[in-house]
């Protein structure tokens, strides 16, 4: 397994990340089947461990932490804050207040003192971005974590946060997670050029496109929309919708990409991404110890240059194929008032 430092923190981490969202109710409820992942990909030499606060309501953190026991040195671990923990008012976002308690609430049920990256999930356009860079540098100067990032957030706001910490003498966001696959290339067009001259590390998610690189979906034949993904947002894999139907041409495409290269769809995918300089790590989600040990057989598939320059030929540089499932959306776009004048004001005299 490679290694690289993670956004010169000084911490090197693996080139693959082991992503927990699929630990707990939501994915795989066998606590002692997810701890075998979790051993495994340590063997393996995957020394990175990504969760947050909202996976399967807690439980995919305290099934990390169980499983690190005894292990915690060894391992780089990050989670995320920011998504609603509760009912009721101030029980998620980027606010001071709600920082301070849920990294406590994450440190217990990671059975752990500290915590080597703690990443804000999503923007929050209700709190200030000085107010959350200020709260993050007070939990690693008492020591509760080593470094902060973001997730998902786009590259003016990134730009924003990294301007207002050399203004206010605070610490700055040392890594970005943003969704970045074969289908979802649009964070080439800004986000991963700016993390770059930011010096910031890049943690990517979902490289099999929310399961359409996994082979699994394919033009053709019929889905099954009764469980996976599909349960979640059944109109993204309806085929006779217009955008899926265009997201599957292209994955037959890329299905013909991976036999001249001689592997499977899913490897090429996840080799993918760590073909651009920006990336540090790629986060690989296993459900499954067989899901893990199909994924590690492709670690060591190389993606020359003419296979790359066929992959920009079906997907072009920078641009979407499909919006990545629980990508951040502005609320410039998703408040209509937000972008609309009072309609006694649309006139022009």
């Amino acid at each position: 397994m490679r290694y690289h430092v993670l956004g010169g923190t000084g911490m090197e981490v693996s080139s693959y990340c082991l992503g927990t969202m699929m630990f707990g109710f939501v994915g795989n409820a066998d606590h002692d089947d997810c701890a075998r992942i979790v051993h495994t990909a340590l063997d393996e030499g995957i020394n990175f461990v990504d969760t947050a606060d909202m996976y399967s309501a807690g439980e995919s953190e305290t099934i990390v932490g169980k499983a690190l026991k005894g292990r915690r040195d060894d391992v780089v671990l990050a989670t995320k804050v920011h998504f609603p923990m509760g009912e009721g008012p101030n029980r998620g976002g980027n606010s001071r207040r709600w920082i301070v308690k849920a990294v406590e609430d994450s440190l217990r049920r990671l059975g752990t003192d500290w915590i080597d990256l703690y990443q804000m999930h999503r923007p929050d356009h209700t709190t200030d971005i000085e107010e959350t860079l200020s709260a993050l540098t007070d939990l690693v100067r008492q020591g509760k974590i080593r470094a902060f990032g973001c997730s998902t957030f786009p590259a003016d706001q990134i730009v924003e946060a990294h301007h207002v910490a050399d203004r206010r003498g605070l610490q700055r966001f040392r890594t970005e997670q943003p969704p970045y696959s074969l289908l979802a290339r649009g964070v080439e067009r800004h986000v991963l050029p700016v993390a770059q001259r930011l010096g910031m590390g890049v943690l990517t998610w979902s490289p099999l496109a929310s399961g359409f690189l996994t082979g699994r979906y394919r033009k053709g034949r019929t889905l099954d929309l009764s469980s996976g993904r599909p349960t979640l947002n059944p109109d993204r894999f309806d085929p006779a919708a217009p955008r899926t139907a265009a997201k599957l041409d292209v994955v037959e495409q890329l299905v013909a990409v991976a036999d001249e290269v001689g592997c499977t769809l899913p490897e090429l995918a996840i080799a993918f991404p760590l073909a651009h300089p920006a990336v540090t790590s790629v986060i690989i989600g296993p459900r499954t110890p067989q899901q893990l040990r199909d994924t590690l057989k492709g670690a060591s598939v190389v993606l020359e240059d003419a296979v790359l320059d066929r992959i920009d030929e079906i997907v072009p540089p920078g641009t979407d194929v499909y919006h990545p499932d629980g990508a951040w959306t502005p609320p410039s776009l998703t408040t209509p008032a937000l972008r609309r004048r009072p309609a006694h004001f649309r006139s022009a005299d």
